[in-house]
């Protein structure tokens, strides 16, 4: 049987075994998926050992996004400007990474009704999470990506690296005093960490979605603070986590299964 699974740490919360397990159920698949939690000193043995053992491939998730892109043999071009993989596909000596983020957001904003054409869109996070959702926002043309970090010079940099695609103004979360939004989106890990960032208050313009990359019990703190601040909504990333992850299962079985399905049995198991 084909083996995959999710790496990361921690990762025992992950729902990805559930929502692959009812892919493979919808598109008649026999394969098998787990979660797998491997510390960062030893990700690069643990990657050859499972090429070793035949495993297919990998949906890889925090703390490993940026660490593994340089354990690949090739990645994907979306994978290269992200700088950072989530998905591992196996090759005859090795593997090939990608990054199904930004399609996933993409994909999640448009089933939700969520406009990013011609808004004004401040993304918090500077990490491989928002880096890897940073050009797909720019390809829908925005009228302004704000990209902000506790400190400035992850932003400043990362809006160098991707100029040939679109403007980004770097910020810190303290210096948006005054600024509004339409579209505010959470790509730190902090809700892991059951807090929000320092975000100045009074950032949400009349109508602003925020919309959370997070899902679960790190999301509470984001969706907290966006009810504090009067949003017109609140979304958690199950949506974006489904729609990365049928990305993923297209990549490794030539077949994309119905998301709405999948994310409408998770929704309902709680």
């Amino acid at each position: 049987m084909d083996r995959y699974a999710v790496i990361g740490q921690p990762v025992a919360h992950s729902l990805s075994p559930r929502i692959h397990a009812l892919f493979a159920q919808q598109t008649q698949q026999t394969l098998s998926y787990e979660a797998l939690e491997v510390s960062p000193e030893s990700l690069a043995d643990t990657l050859k050992k499972l090429h070793a053992d035949g495993w297919r491939g990998f949906n890889i998730t925090l703390p490993h996004k940026l660490a593994v892109a340089a354990l690949c043999e090739s990645v994907s071009e979306r994978a290269q400007l992200a700088g950072a993989v989530n998905t591992l596909i196996r090759t005859d000596s090795g593997w090939k990474g990608d990054n199904t983020d930004g399609v996933g957001l993409i994909r999640d904003l448009k089933n939700q009704g969520i406009a990013v054409t011609g808004k004004r869109v401040l993304l918090l996070g500077a990490g491989g999470a928002a880096r890897g959702v940073i050009k797909p926002l720019l390809d829908e043309k925005p009228a302004e990506l704000t990209l902000s970090n506790r400190n400035p010079w992850k932003p400043e940099k990362i809006a160098v690296e991707f100029k040939a695609h679109g403007n980004i103004r770097p910020a810190t979360h303290l210096s948006l005093r005054g600024d509004q939004f339409d579209l505010v989106i959470n790509a730190t890990s902090a809700g892991h960490d059951g807090v929000m960032p320092r975000v100045s208050a009074g950032v949400l313009a009349k109508g602003c979605v925020c919309y959370d990359l997070s899902y679960g019990k790190a999301h509470a703190p984001f969706a907290a603070w966006a009810q504090q601040q009067n949003a017109a909504k609140i979304a958690d990333g199950l949506g974006m986590l489904v729609e990365q992850a049928a990305t993923s299962f297209e990549l490794w079985r030539g077949v994309r299964p119905t998301t709405i399905t999948a994310l409408s049995e998770l929704r309902k198991a709680g």
